[in-house]
């Protein structure tokens, strides 16, 4: 007993409760593994950026109305800003070729808005006859085929039809019609689009130098290139997205003139704005295509107008979107896909549509400041964004 004194004056067991200060940092320190406590500290950070994460997002859910508009002005911009930079530089006035970019917008997009609604003025009788003609054709033989159907199962499964489809699209719906389900919400965001889009064309430059300099100073210089490099993505990806467009449209729009079919230039409209949706938004439309061949010439001309659809998809997913879209923004298919898939459960055709462009610039954004590409090269150019991205 006096050797146990003369070795340890302090008793072994300690009440825990008792150690404060440095000796209790000190045990916890000893007795919790290393790997919980780094997967501790990982844990309270990673809680902390999804609290913010849903915060933002709830803020932007309830300012929708001024974020959907907004978000279309900068896209337009990424498209129109470059178009008045090469005009400025080739001696235009700054004035005459911001009023040229925007009024020529306006009139590409009202002449395809106008052609739209003279061609389905045009067409839409005849194809209301011919759907109805369709339909009772079906309905004839499924009644007499051998499944033996009766009139009221027939009823009963379409309106099943109806009322799932009706489900399954409010959710995709609901992003398009909180911006637009009245004419003075239409006409409130088509303002605040245009509006925000003149002066991002007009002073761009200018408006992210202001949010710049909100940021602290030593942060200012890893801010400014990283928007210069997300801001390079960003148009590069509306180029880039506008070539995609419009081989998915000439592809199926010739399909259908080729078929015979009518309404083929909407038709061919409709999948070239449905394209900027990647992956998905030219398939969905050229449905549209399968059933008017399906109305007009029948299920064999259908399945051709299918076999075109699918052939031009395979093309934008084998061929543009990993060589062209690929090489442009460097985001795998794979991304392509579920960030098309999140954004349109979370935000509708809104969410979508933003997606993809959200991802490869915020990817672009992340990796020049995580790589410290600022230090060396604070004002990157088109070839330093996509080395960035390899």
């Amino acid at each position: 007993m006096k050797l146990w004194k003369a070795r340890s004056p302090q008793p072994i067991a300690v009440n825990r409760r008792q150690i404060t200060g440095p000796e209790r940092k000190k045990l916890l320190e000893e007795n919790i593994p290393i790997g919980v406590e780094v997967a501790g500290q990982w844990a309270w950070r990673i809680l902390a950026i999804v609290a913010v994460l849903v915060v933002f997002g709830l803020l932007i859910s309830a300012l929708r109305e001024i974020v959907v508009p907004f978000m279309v002005a900068i896209l337009l911009a990424a498209l129109l800003v470059p178009i008045k930079n090469s005009l400025v530089r080739h001696g235009w006035p700054k004035w005459l070729a911001v009023a040229l970019v925007m009024v020529g917008t306006i009139a590409i997009i009202g002449g395809l808005v106008f052609l739209i609604v003279i061609q389905v003025r045009s067409g839409l009788p005849e194809l209301q006859k011919q759907s109805v003609g369709a339909f009772d054709n079906l309905k004839a033989y499924l009644l007499a085929s051998p499944l033996h159907l009766t009139d009221a199962q027939i009823t009963a499964y379409l309106n099943q039809t109806f009322a799932s489809l009706q489900k399954d699209s409010s959710s995709l719906l609901t992003g398009a019609l909180s911006v637009g389900s009245t004419a003075g919400r239409v006409l409130t965001g088509t303002l605040l689009t245009l509006f925000a889009t003149l002066f991002i064309v007009i002073d761009g430059r200018g408006i992210w130098s202001w949010i710049v300099r909100l940021f602290p100073r030593r942060a200012r210089v890893a801010v400014n290139g990283a928007g210069d490099a997300g801001w390079l993505t960003l148009t590069t990806f509306v180029k880039v997205q506008i070539f995609v467009a419009f081989v998915d449209a000439v592809g199926i729009g010739i399909g259908a003139v080729i078929l015979q079919l009518p309404l083929a230039i909407p038709i061919a409209i409709a999948v070239f704005l449905a394209s900027f949706i990647p992956v998905v938004g030219a398939v969905v439309t050229g449905i549209l295509a399968v059933f008017v061949a399906l109305v007009y010439h029948g299920p064999v001309i259908a399945l051709i107008m299918l076999g075109v659809v699918l052939l031009v998809q395979q093309v934008e997913g084998h061929v543009l979107q990993p060589l062209v879209m690929g090489s442009a923004v460097r985001v795998h298919p794979l991304a392509v896909v579920f960030s098309v898939a999140a954004g349109s459960f979370v935000a509708g055709i809104p969410g979508a549509l933003f997606a993809v462009p959200l991802v490869a610039t915020l990817n672009v954004i992340v990796r020049y400041i995580a790589g410290g590409e600022w230090r060396v090269n604070p004002r990157p150019q088109v070839k330093d964004v996509v080395s960035t991205n390899e």
